[in-house]
């Protein structure tokens, strides 16, 4: 819940003359507040970001004020939408139902999906990290099938490491995205579980993301603070780590 209208698309018109063109490089995608996402999207407009929100409803229509539906996004001009934040599940009662509810939705919308997973710092302290992931991911996925799937990505964001300044270790981050996608491959089998992109989010910097970037399985970020500066997100998208994972 950041900028304005003004200040979302200048942010949105620095990132794109910051890439340049023609760009080579990772898929980026930003996620503004509802609000803003016209206005971003007119300053992204034929350049190669692409442009997401940060939650959707799961109905397409009807009496449900305050909510937002993935018709109204895709009209908007959205191509991903973010599902299942820790912030969501934390603040306004997101559930593992609910997220798979999202997630039909966007589907059905041909918004591709990021849907989050991770686990507090009592969880992680219990020893609960492996379980709160497997029941995330088999509450989310559950009924769909390889096909239906296709544009999904993952995100793992361990919520003890958002806006705390704080991230999990290489180490920690490459563990938990091989638990991810060995659960994934359970869900789905192993081929889907291969083609899988899963995003790492927890304090990204510019100054840590070389070094998660450098994990196998870790195959993009799911960028918080540091998205609010171009600089710094600029750095981020130019990730300096080994691309033959």
């Amino acid at each position: 819940m950041n900028l304005d209208l003004k200040g979302s698309a200048a942010l949105a018109r620095a990132l794109v003359d910051g890439l340049g063109k023609p760009f080579e490089g990772p898929e980026i995608m930003v996620a503004p507040p509802f609000t803003a996402l016209a206005a971003a999207g007119s300053a992204l407009k034929g350049g190669p970001v692409r442009l997401g929100a940060q939650d959707v409803f799961w109905e397409e229509k009807g009496a449900f004020t305050g909510e937002v539906s993935a018709a109204q996004l895709k009209d908007a001009g959205c191509t991903h939408v973010i599902i299942g934040h820790s912030e969501r599940r934390q603040h306004f009662g997101e559930t593992d139902e609910t997220v798979g509810r999202r997630l039909k939705a966007a589907l059905k919308a041909a918004l591709a999906p990021v849907v989050c997973v991770g686990e507090t710092l009592a969880e992680r302290e219990s020893q609960k990290t492996y379980r709160v992931l497997e029941t995330q991911l088999s509450g989310a996925l559950k009924g769909f099938s390889y096909a239906e799937l296709a544009p999904l990505v993952i995100a793992y964001e361990p919520v003890w490491a958002i806006g705390t300044g704080k991230t999990a270790t290489p180490a920690q981050a490459q563990d938990a995205h091989v638990f991810i996608r060995r659960t994934v491959a359970n869900l789905l089998g192993q081929p889907f579980a291969d083609s899988l992109r899963i995003l790492y989010g927890g304090s990204v910097t510019a100054d840590n993301v070389d070094s998660l970037m450098a994990q196998p399985d870790v195959d993009g970020a799911l960028v918080g603070g540091a998205s609010l500066k171009p600089d710094s997100f600029l750095r981020i998208i130019r990730f300096q780590a080994p691309v033959n994972r």
